[in-house]
């Protein structure tokens, strides 16, 4: 972050406070870093219509898009003293946080979309939210974030072998650094409002990331190659601070619930149509498209995976494999 936004959000916190009581009613106030035309914009929206209409006024949301309050770990680190109620953060931004994070930033660890969802709304998906209460913070839900696939601007990415001595940028998360490694390249962490220039400039030769944030990043104009391999599928995560949640009464921790699993439901539906959408813009534009063999990829993370064997990571690894559909079963 500059210096000019470090002291705008500075005096931001002069002022704000994760709730506060307005005209009789408590607002909540929200901060993401993602613009109005994304999926997690027009869920959360939908999440403050609900919450009014369940709490009949009484219990609203302030959203504050595009990065207003900081980058994602800023605003979580807002969460923790209070002076943000939530926000949507990358999974794997918060393993910095809390260590069973990190297993949801690991390769290849779920079978399908519905293998994952299955495992996301089961006691292994409440039991890595729970885990969030140590960093004096709520996990209220997941939000789609897609597969995660190799964009480059000079060559294909076909196999493993094609990543090696790339520099490819990934987010700030030292699982993502290493699985960039067992791949052959060279992980480069980068502000993902940093990485158009950087793209550009060619301090990095690549990136890795969903259909929508390619398109909508429009990192497409620089890298004209996507290798849809879907190396992780690191979902979103809708954290409260633990302070503005216990300030709460019981009825409006119902309420907040209630509207946090309606917008989850609508977030399902708008991800997939933006997947779809932005699949289709950036072959428009001229965009070489492919979905390779993931076979190589699967091997090469395979030691990888070993390297968490008993740890709390290789527990969780474990029990999600366990999970995953028989064979002969219906998955997408």
């Amino acid at each position: 972050m500059s210096l000019k936004n470090k002291l705008l959000l500075s005096l931001c916190l002069l002022t704000l406070v994760g709730c506060s009581s307005e005209n009789d009613k408590t607002v909540l106030r929200v901060g993401h870093t993602l613009d109005t035309k994304h999926a997690v914009h027009k869920s959360l929206l939908h999440m403050a219509a609900q919450l009014e209409h369940y709490s009949d006024g009484n219990l609203t949301l302030k959203l504050y898009p595009n990065g207003q309050l900081g980058s994602e770990r800023e605003m979580v680190e807002l969460l923790q003293i209070g002076s943000l109620a939530m926000t949507k953060v990358s999974a794997a931004a918060l393993e910095s946080f809390v260590a069973d994070m990190k297993v949801f930033s690991l390769p290849y660890i779920f079978s399908s979309r519905d293998h994952r969802w299955q495992v996301l709304q089961s006691d292994i998906g409440e039991d890595i939210l729970a885990s969030l209460e140590q960093a004096h913070l709520r996990g209220l839900g997941y939000f789609d974030a897609g597969s995660r696939s190799f964009y480059t601007c000079d060559e294909m990415v076909n196999s493993p072998a094609d990543v090696e001595g790339k520099k490819i940028r990934v987010m700030n998360s030292q699982t993502a650094v290493k699985m960039i490694s067992a791949f052959g390249g060279a992980a480069t962490p980068i502000s993902w409002g940093e990485l158009y220039a950087a793209l550009q400039q060619g301090v990095v030769d690549g990136a890795e990331n969903n259909p929508p944030s390619y398109y909508l990043s429009r990192h497409y104009e620089i890298c004209p190659y996507y290798s849809l391999n879907e190396h992780t599928s690191v979902p979103d995560v809708v954290v409260s601070s633990k302070h503005v949640l216990d300030s709460l009464t019981m009825q409006q921790r119902q309420w907040l619930k209630q509207a946090m699993n309606d917008a989850v439901q609508l977030q399902k539906s708008l991800w997939l149509k933006a997947e779809t959408e932005a699949l289709a813009a950036v072959k428009a534009a001229g965009v070489e498209v492919i979905y390779p063999d993931k076979t190589p990829f699967f091997e090469a993370v395979v030691p990888f995976h070993q390297s968490f064997n008993n740890t709390l990571v290789g527990d969780y690894l474990e029990r999600i494999s366990v999970s995953k559909p028989k064979a002969g079963t219906s998955n997408e």
